[in-house]
């Protein structure tokens, strides 16, 4: 592990003057610290925020960079303007990926930066993620998938640079969790954003919150199920999500898992967008 940290640390010498997507996640914490270490001013953190960020994410993030002392710039990205994005299918993740490097590239031609990198592992190429497209298309560095580290790895590697973010839970944007063919709305992003706040309220560390329309169907981390299959637990979250707006209140016994709305995507779907 040691020796991919190193050829990391390497590679980011011979980026220039680097911007770094940072959303607040392991990853790209983990990138923004190692750009800081080794480029100094030399580099810049960019948390893009529209509607599809929760509240507690951005807040998260820029704690994180404030106590690593890492400078970073908070852009606005207009991907909801985008019918393509609001469609809400399998290319959902390009769309928006595609608004954010446009964003960043404009950032850095204005600011004279020399490279956009952002947090992509070694592990995300075995998951269908078709932002990597997008980042193909607009030539952006994959320091961390270059020095072939694994999500297992920048998570040790994290740990013993004593970042806080090393066991932070896995997020992905609001928008991920609305299926698939429904549109993505401000309404539907602010539902799902406040049902997580809730379930982090009740003490719950890992979940998500799927918007089926009516219903919604919660995902809980397998090792915290029995907490919340308990019936005075059911009785505090039906009464929570209804109020929100759902008719219906589930809970999936097969837990959370990462991108279970992908398992429903028709195969010829995600060959298209590779």
């Amino acid at each position: 592990m040691q020796s991919k940290v190193s050829a990391l640390q390497q590679n980011l010498r011979s980026l220039g003057r680097v911007l770094v997507a940072y959303s607040g996640g392991v990853d790209s914490a983990f990138l923004a610290w190692q750009a800081r270490q080794v480029l100094g001013r030399d580099m810049l953190a960019v948390i893009a925020d529209s509607p599809s960020l929760a509240r507690t994410h951005l807040e998260d993030a820029l704690r994180f960079a404030q106590g690593c002392n890492i400078p970073v710039e908070v852009i606005a990205t207009a991907e909801m303007e985008n019918p393509d994005y609001a469609r809400n299918d399998a290319q959902r993740c390009f769309y928006c990926k595609d608004e954010l490097f446009t964003a960043m590239e404009q950032y850095r031609d204005r600011h004279g930066f020399d490279t956009v990198a952002y947090g992509v592992n070694l592990d995300d190429q075995g998951d269908f993620r078709p932002g990597q497209r997008a980042a193909k298309q607009h030539g952006v560095a994959a320091p961390l998938l270059d020095a072939q580290l694994t999500k297992k790895e920048i998570r040790e590697a994290a740990q013993q640079a004593g970042l806080a973010v090393w066991d932070k839970p896995a997020s992905a944007c609001l928008a991920s969790r609305i299926e698939y063919g429904r549109p993505v709305t401000q309404e539907a992003l602010a539902q799902v954003e406040r049902g997580e706040d809730a379930l982090r309220e009740l003490g719950f560390r890992q979940f998500r919150v799927r918007h089926h329309g009516q219903i919604a169907r919660i995902e809980i981390a397998p090792e915290e199920l029995p907490r919340a299959l308990s019936p005075e637990m059911a009785a505090r979250l039906v009464p929570i999500f209804k109020q929100l707006g759902f008719d219906y209140v589930t809970l999936d016994l097969e837990g959370f898992r990462s991108g279970s709305m992908n398992a429903l995507l028709p195969a010829d779907a995600i060959r298209n967008t590779r």
